[in-house]
């Protein structure tokens, strides 16, 4: 039987991936607000891309400093 070796993901590569995730997310949630004129879903949508775009580099930043 052969057994897989799995890398541990490091921190930094899941917040980059988790911020890749909010940002698309975000993305929906405006376009989505946009589309059926709700300002309250399209600025919830604004607010969590930031929020991943930040994740991401928070993810970058920690990978530089070897976190």
């Amino acid at each position: 039987e052969r057994t897989r070796s799995r890398k541990k993901m490091t921190n930094s590569t899941r917040q980059q991936i988790e911020g890749d995730l909010h940002d698309a997310k975000g993305t929906a949630k405006e376009a989505e607000g946009k589309l059926n004129h709700d300002p309250d879903l399209e600025a919830e949508g604004r607010t969590e891309k930031v929020a991943g775009k930040v994740q991401k580099k928070l993810g970058k930043l920690e990978k530089l400093i070897g976190k």
